[in-house]
């Protein structure tokens, strides 16, 4: 009986996917925590593992001796060693297209709440302030201009989404390849130019902490920082610094480099800064999609078949 692995998963129970699981005959067992020296310990002959945010490392896969296939629940594979996997001739899959709609739409709300200061305001009548003059000033959304940073599935319908309420978008990737209506520019200029910046790019060795004390200086003072794509794209600490600097006006963050971070520190703890728990990517739709797609890949290996978003096709060949 084929046996599958879940390191770690947000969602409260696993019964979706146990079922779907169990038309290939395979049981579903869960680690108790998402620590790598657990994973170690706990993945033993497991056929196929499904992960979300545990680092499945060289480490865990090697523990893994059976395993030959890794289901991840997400988009992005920093938590994979996929070169090592597929040295090992393990599949690799994720679901690069399932939230498309509700990070574009998440980082939209974040860019209204933070010009026309909503959170500002929500939390100051909880506190029992009534005050017009105290949220001030309140910005205009349309005419500003919006600078993505990455301009694949998610940040091409950020832009989209952007023009469609007024607002004038540049962008900037390595491709230098654009939507219809936005303007490639370079980093340098897009930090310079942007009433708002949207980071919608992956997080890789070259893009590690792309945001930092330099570049948080080339920005507008008047400018918003969002992130909707990966905690690591940000330094924390030379955030908190710029804002105490006024070297931009506000940041709204919705992954962090720890998950979760400590709120009891800077820049959670300042005020202009919007935090929401990494939760661009949810919806009852989204989750639903993720999980069906991501158990029928677990399926399609364990019966013969080639799933869906194979991430290192070289295996198969192999």
């Amino acid at each position: 009986m084929p046996r599958a692995f879940y390191t770690d998963y947000p969602w409260p129970d696993v019964e979706l996917e146990r079922t779907i699981l169990a038309e290939a005959g395979c049981t579903l067992e869960v680690s108790p925590d998402n620590r790598e020296e657990t994973l170690i310990a706990k993945v033993g002959d497991a056929d196929v593992l499904l992960t979300c945010w545990a680092p499945v490392t060289s480490r865990v896969l090697d523990a893994a001796t059976n395993c030959r296939h890794v289901c991840r629940t997400g988009i992005g594979l920093d938590n994979i060693d996929v070169a090592h996997a597929t040295s090992r001739g393990v599949l690799v899959t994720n679901v690069p297209d399932y939230c498309i709609e509700e990070v574009a739409e998440h980082t939209l709300a974040l860019i209204f709440a933070l010009g026309r200061k909503i959170a500002d305001g929500h939390l100051a009548t909880k506190r029992g302030s009534y005050s017009l003059v105290d949220s001030l000033p309140i910005e205009r959304i349309g005419g500003k201009t919006l600078g993505v940073v990455g301009l694949g599935r998610i940040g091409t319908l950020v832009a989209k989404k952007a023009q469609a309420v007024g607002m004038r978008v540049i962008g900037t990737n390595r491709s230098k390849q654009v939507p219809e209506g936005v303007e490639w520019v370079s980093l340098d200029r897009l930090l310079a130019d942007s009433d708002y910046v949207s980071l919608n790019c992956p997080l890789t060795d070259a893009t590690q902490h792309l945001m930092n004390a330099k570049t948080f200086r080339q920005m507008k003072r008047s400018a918003f920082l969002v992130n909707t794509s990966r905690g690591g794209l940000v330094d924390h600490t030379a955030l908190a610094a710029a804002l105490d600097e006024g070297v931009l006006a506000g940041a709204a963050l919705d992954v962090q480099d720890r998950e979760p971070p400590d709120l009891s520190k800077a820049p959670y703890t300042d005020p202009r800064v919007i935090v929401t728990p990494h939760t661009a990517f949810v919806s009852t739709e989204a989750i639903r999609e993720l999980r069906t797609r991501v158990a029928r890949q677990a399926v399609d290996f364990l019966q013969g078949r080639t799933p869906e978003q194979v991430v290192n096709p070289a295996v198969l060949g192999a």
